[in-house]
């Protein structure tokens, strides 16, 4: 069973989330964070990237992680943020082209990390942790939510549908993506005893984002125990944004080589030709996220190569004695081809190999090979959601960038205080 939890929010005055709501830190460098904040002053990235402001100044120094507390304040001072008087939870809609995303902004529960309940797919790296760590213990906050999933559930969604219908949102917001981000508070008692008990029958949530967000948030109640501190109850309490399985989209996670050593382009296509049925693909749809298979079957392993200007289908045929991990697309790549022909043994750490998003159209896969920054790109397939939810029940870790999960949340729309 979960926990979920009502929160007091802080968030954005009326008339000002369109001025102060941001994307998350970690999808902005901080040079692209400061270009952001220079045409949008009261950007929330102020607060989550504050060493955007001061690149002087070592990113993980105590000074920058006060800059961030102390702008926060500052907002509240003045009157851009406010805090809700009731606890309430929250639905968070967004408008994305052709797809609608619904999902509920409360809190879960550190412990149910702890325990097994909110499960993970991928590991945590410790530099990321550690960052969040510090930044959420000296905001005594956390600003950005944990994106979780569970399995569709009729019931939860009439509830959704209920609190919407007729009603006008309490913010509303647009993205640089063109995306509509809509929030509209629950503080009906019923609704929120009944949302809970409904949880409780659920077993189990599952991180699709916000895997380091998460983790710190256990960390700052494992340092306050150990400083000695009592513990509120609020700080065991973690922000997310709870969505069905079906309110998902699930995107492949590019790949990019920034050289082929030691082969040359012709060598290598004829290595992957010794192991896959390797085809050229065809004109491409340039605006489309992924390539449509056209020769390869459903339980084959496609992925797709751009290397000199044509697009390749390359599939492995799946092998049924493979039914794990190993048997991820992902991990066939890395297997069969990364590590013998080209020797990148460390997916999360060899310079060589970069990743790009499964949200971007594979126009910009081409562009990056075409300006020689790069010399190949490897679209892949997207992991099915149940797929995600085996492999965590499994308690198994996937490979690096397996999975793109939309919608992309805005940060500081929503911040729960952790006393």
């Amino acid at each position: 069973m979960v926990h979920v939890y009502p929160f007091r929010a802080v968030r954005p005055a009326p008339g000002k989330a369109e001025e102060i709501a941001a994307v998350p830190y970690d999808v902005v460098s901080a040079e692209e964070a400061r270009e952001i904040i220079s045409n949008h002053p009261f950007s929330f990235l102020r607060i989550s990237r504050a060493d955007a402001l001061v690149p002087d100044i070592d990113p993980y120094s105590t000074e920058v992680y006060e800059l961030s507390r102390n702008i926060f304040d500052e907002y509240r001072e003045k009157g851009l943020f406010i805090q809700d008087e009731k606890p309430a939870m929250y639905v968070y809609r967004v408008y994305d082209a052709d797809k609608t995303y619904t999902g509920i902004a409360c809190c879960a529960d550190t412990r149910e990390y702890e325990s097994g309940e909110i499960r993970r797919h991928e590991l945590t790296r410790y530099d990321k942790e550690e960052d969040r760590t510090r930044h959420i213990d000296t905001m005594n906050a956390n600003t950005g939510p944990v994106v979780l999933l569970h399995g569709a559930h009729a019931e939860i969604k009439n509830i959704l549908k209920k609190v919407v219908e007729g009603n006008s949102p309490d913010m509303v917001t647009s993205a640089a993506n063109g995306s509509r981000h809509e929030i509209f508070s629950i503080t009906d008692s019923e609704i929120l005893e009944r949302l809970s008990e409904i949880f409780v029958s659920i077993p189990a949530l599952y991180i699709a984002d916000g895997h380091h967000r998460c983790k710190s948030a256990v960390n700052i109640v494992e340092k306050r125990k150990k400083d000695g501190a009592k513990v509120p109850e609020e700080t065991h309490h973690v922000l997310g944004v709870i969505f069905a399985e079906d309110e998902v989209k699930v995107h492949g996670y590019s790949r990019l080589l920034t050289d082929l050593s030691p082969l040359t382009p012709e060598s290598f296509l004829k290595k992957i030709s010794d192991i896959a049925h390797i085809t050229p693909y065809g004109e491409a749809d340039r605006s489309s996220f992924a390539l449509k298979p056209k020769i390869g079957g459903k339980e084959d392993h496609v992925f797709h190569l751009y290397i000199k200007g044509t697009w390749y289908e390359c599939v492995i045929p799946h092998n049924p004695k493979i039914t794990d991990i190993r048997g991820l697309d992902v991990s066939v790549l890395q297997e069969q081809i990364l590590i013998p022909f080209l020797g990148i043994t460390d997916p999360r750490g060899d310079p060589r190999l970069q990743y790009l998003g499964g949200a971007r159209p594979i126009r910009d896969l081409m562009t990056k090979v075409d300006s020689g920054e790069f010399a190949a790109a490897l679209a892949m397939q997207p992991v099915d959601v149940r797929t995600v939810f085996s492999i965590a029940d499994a308690g198994g870790i996937m490979p690096p960038k397996s999975t793109w999960f939309e919608p992309k949340l805005l940060s500081g729309l929503l911040v729960h205080l952790l006393e």
